[in-house]
Protein backbone atom coordinates (compact mmCIF):
# COMPACT_ATOMS: atom_id res chain seq x y z
CA UNK A 1 0.00 0.00 0.00
CA UNK A 2 1.26 3.49 -0.86
CA UNK A 3 0.04 6.38 1.29
CA UNK A 4 0.79 10.01 0.64
CA UNK A 5 -0.14 13.42 1.91
CA UNK A 6 -0.34 16.17 -0.70
CA UNK A 7 0.23 19.66 0.63
CA UNK A 8 -0.30 22.85 -1.25
CA UNK A 9 -1.48 26.34 -0.42
CA UNK A 10 -4.67 27.69 -1.98
CA UNK A 11 -4.06 28.07 -5.71
CA UNK A 12 -1.13 25.62 -5.85
CA UNK A 13 -2.98 23.22 -8.16
CA UNK A 14 -3.38 20.56 -5.47
CA UNK A 15 -6.91 19.64 -6.61
CA UNK A 16 -5.84 19.18 -10.23
CA UNK A 17 -2.77 17.16 -9.27
CA UNK A 18 -4.70 15.04 -6.73
CA UNK A 19 -7.12 13.91 -9.45
CA UNK A 20 -4.26 12.97 -11.76
CA UNK A 21 -2.31 11.11 -9.05
CA UNK A 22 -5.40 9.17 -8.00
CA UNK A 23 -6.01 8.14 -11.62
CA UNK A 24 -2.36 7.21 -12.27
CA UNK A 25 -1.74 5.20 -9.11
CA UNK A 26 -5.22 3.90 -8.27
CA UNK A 27 -5.20 5.62 -4.89
CA UNK A 28 -8.28 6.26 -2.78
CA UNK A 29 -8.83 9.97 -2.15
CA UNK A 30 -9.38 10.72 1.53
CA UNK A 31 -10.62 14.26 2.01
CA UNK A 32 -11.78 14.89 5.55
CA UNK A 33 -14.44 17.29 4.25
CA UNK A 34 -15.82 14.61 1.91
CA UNK A 35 -15.68 11.95 4.64
CA UNK A 36 -17.50 14.23 7.08
CA UNK A 37 -20.27 15.01 4.58
CA UNK A 38 -20.63 11.31 3.72
CA UNK A 39 -20.80 10.20 7.37
CA UNK A 40 -23.47 12.85 8.06
CA UNK A 41 -25.46 11.93 4.92
CA UNK A 42 -25.33 8.24 5.91
CA UNK A 43 -26.33 9.17 9.47
CA UNK A 44 -23.57 7.09 11.03
CA UNK A 45 -22.92 7.39 14.77
CA UNK A 46 -19.77 9.44 14.11
CA UNK A 47 -21.55 11.53 11.49
CA UNK A 48 -24.39 12.40 13.86
CA UNK A 49 -21.90 13.23 16.61
CA UNK A 50 -20.02 15.52 14.22
CA UNK A 51 -23.26 17.16 13.00
CA UNK A 52 -24.35 17.94 16.56
CA UNK A 53 -21.02 19.66 17.22
CA UNK A 54 -21.03 21.51 13.90
CA UNK A 55 -24.62 22.70 14.44
CA UNK A 56 -23.40 24.29 17.69
CA UNK A 57 -20.54 25.96 15.80
CA UNK A 58 -17.91 23.75 17.41
CA UNK A 59 -14.98 22.04 15.72
CA UNK A 60 -15.16 18.31 15.25
CA UNK A 61 -12.62 16.80 17.68
CA UNK A 62 -9.65 14.84 16.39
CA UNK A 63 -10.96 11.56 17.87
CA UNK A 64 -14.11 11.81 15.75
CA UNK A 65 -12.18 12.67 12.57
CA UNK A 66 -9.71 9.83 13.20
CA UNK A 67 -12.66 7.49 13.79
CA UNK A 68 -14.05 8.48 10.39
CA UNK A 69 -10.68 7.92 8.74
CA UNK A 70 -10.45 4.52 10.45
CA UNK A 71 -13.87 3.66 8.95
CA UNK A 72 -12.74 4.82 5.49
CA UNK A 73 -9.60 2.66 5.72
CA UNK A 74 -11.60 -0.34 6.96
CA UNK A 75 -14.19 0.10 4.20
CA UNK A 76 -11.53 0.10 1.46
CA UNK A 77 -9.37 -2.98 2.14
CA UNK A 78 -8.66 -3.41 -1.58
CA UNK A 79 -7.17 0.09 -1.93
CA UNK A 80 -3.68 0.34 -3.40
CA UNK A 81 -3.09 3.28 -1.09
CA UNK A 82 -4.54 6.57 0.05
CA UNK A 83 -4.01 10.20 -0.84
CA UNK A 84 -4.74 12.30 2.24
CA UNK A 85 -6.11 15.73 1.43
CA UNK A 86 -6.85 18.32 4.09
CA UNK A 87 -5.63 16.02 6.83
CA UNK A 88 -3.62 16.03 9.00
CA UNK A 89 -3.68 19.73 9.89
CA UNK A 90 -1.93 19.60 13.27
CA UNK A 91 0.94 17.66 14.84
CA UNK A 92 -1.57 15.84 17.09
CA UNK A 93 -3.53 14.72 14.02
CA UNK A 94 -0.27 13.62 12.36
CA UNK A 95 0.63 11.46 15.36
CA UNK A 96 -2.91 10.03 15.49
CA UNK A 97 -2.81 9.21 11.77
CA UNK A 98 0.61 7.56 12.13
CA UNK A 99 -0.70 5.48 15.05
CA UNK A 100 -3.81 4.42 13.11
CA UNK A 101 -1.79 3.44 10.03
CA UNK A 102 0.77 1.63 12.18
CA UNK A 103 -2.02 -0.49 13.71
CA UNK A 104 -2.73 -1.64 10.15
CA UNK A 105 0.94 -2.28 9.38
CA UNK A 106 1.08 0.81 7.17
CA UNK A 107 2.47 4.33 7.25
CA UNK A 108 2.83 7.53 5.29
CA UNK A 109 5.32 6.96 2.47
CA UNK A 110 5.82 10.59 1.49
CA UNK A 111 4.50 14.10 2.06
CA UNK A 112 4.61 16.01 -1.23
CA UNK A 113 4.54 19.77 -0.76
CA UNK A 114 3.75 21.90 -3.80
CA UNK A 115 5.90 25.02 -3.64
CA UNK A 116 4.57 28.12 -5.38
CA UNK A 117 5.56 31.74 -4.81
CA UNK A 118 2.99 33.89 -3.04
CA UNK A 119 2.73 36.25 -6.01
CA UNK A 120 1.97 33.34 -8.36
CA UNK A 121 -0.66 32.00 -5.94
CA UNK A 122 -2.34 35.40 -5.78
CA UNK A 123 -2.32 35.70 -9.57
CA UNK A 124 -3.83 32.21 -9.97
CA UNK A 125 -6.54 32.77 -7.36
CA UNK A 126 -7.54 36.18 -8.72
CA UNK A 127 -7.81 34.57 -12.18
CA UNK A 128 -9.85 31.70 -10.73
CA UNK A 129 -12.06 34.26 -8.99
CA UNK A 130 -13.10 35.67 -12.35
CA UNK A 131 -14.99 32.47 -13.15
CA UNK A 132 -15.28 30.37 -9.97
CA UNK A 133 -17.93 32.40 -8.19
CA UNK A 134 -15.87 31.98 -4.99
CA UNK A 135 -15.90 35.20 -3.02
CA UNK A 136 -12.64 34.25 -1.28
CA UNK A 137 -10.86 34.30 -4.69
CA UNK A 138 -11.55 37.93 -5.59
CA UNK A 139 -9.99 39.91 -2.76
CA UNK A 140 -6.20 40.03 -2.57
CA UNK A 141 -6.05 40.70 1.18
CA UNK A 142 -8.35 37.72 1.84
CA UNK A 143 -6.16 35.57 -0.42
CA UNK A 144 -3.00 36.66 1.44
CA UNK A 145 -4.67 35.83 4.78
CA UNK A 146 -5.66 32.36 3.48
CA UNK A 147 -2.09 31.69 2.35
CA UNK A 148 -0.68 32.84 5.71
CA UNK A 149 -3.20 30.64 7.56
CA UNK A 150 -2.25 27.66 5.39
CA UNK A 151 1.45 28.07 6.20
CA UNK A 152 0.74 28.56 9.90
CA UNK A 153 -1.44 25.43 10.09
CA UNK A 154 0.67 23.09 8.00
CA UNK A 155 4.12 23.98 9.32
CA UNK A 156 3.73 21.72 12.39
CA UNK A 157 2.62 18.81 10.19
CA UNK A 158 5.58 19.31 7.84
CA UNK A 159 7.94 19.57 10.84
CA UNK A 160 6.55 16.28 12.20
CA UNK A 161 7.12 14.38 8.95
CA UNK A 162 10.54 16.02 8.43
CA UNK A 163 11.64 14.17 11.57
CA UNK A 164 11.15 10.97 9.53
CA UNK A 165 12.63 12.43 6.31
CA UNK A 166 9.30 12.13 4.49
CA UNK A 167 8.70 15.70 3.26
CA UNK A 168 9.64 16.53 -0.32
CA UNK A 169 9.16 19.96 -1.85
CA UNK A 170 8.03 19.90 -5.47
CA UNK A 171 8.09 22.99 -7.67
CA UNK A 172 4.44 23.85 -8.25
CA UNK A 173 5.07 26.29 -11.09
CA UNK A 174 5.22 25.33 -14.74
CA UNK A 175 2.75 23.42 -16.87
CA UNK A 176 0.27 21.01 -15.29
CA UNK A 177 2.14 18.15 -16.99
CA UNK A 178 5.57 19.30 -15.75
CA UNK A 179 4.32 19.49 -12.17
CA UNK A 180 2.58 16.12 -12.47
CA UNK A 181 5.76 14.53 -13.85
CA UNK A 182 7.78 15.95 -10.93
CA UNK A 183 5.26 14.55 -8.41
CA UNK A 184 5.29 11.14 -10.11
CA UNK A 185 9.09 11.10 -10.10
CA UNK A 186 9.08 11.54 -6.30
CA UNK A 187 6.45 8.82 -5.88
CA UNK A 188 8.35 6.40 -8.11
CA UNK A 189 11.48 6.87 -5.98
CA UNK A 190 9.55 5.64 -2.93
CA UNK A 191 7.07 3.21 -4.41
CA UNK A 192 7.57 -0.46 -3.69
CA UNK A 193 6.38 -2.72 -6.50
Amino acid sequence: MFNLILFGPPGSGKGTQSERLIARYGLKHLSTGDILRSEIANQTRLGMEAKTLMDRGELVPDEVVIGMIRSALDNNPEAKGFLFDGFPRTKAQSVALDTLLSEKGEGINVVLALEVTEEELIKRLLNRGLTSGRTDDVNESVIRARIAEYHKKTSSVADHYREFDKVVGVKGEGTVDEIFDALCEEIEKRKVA
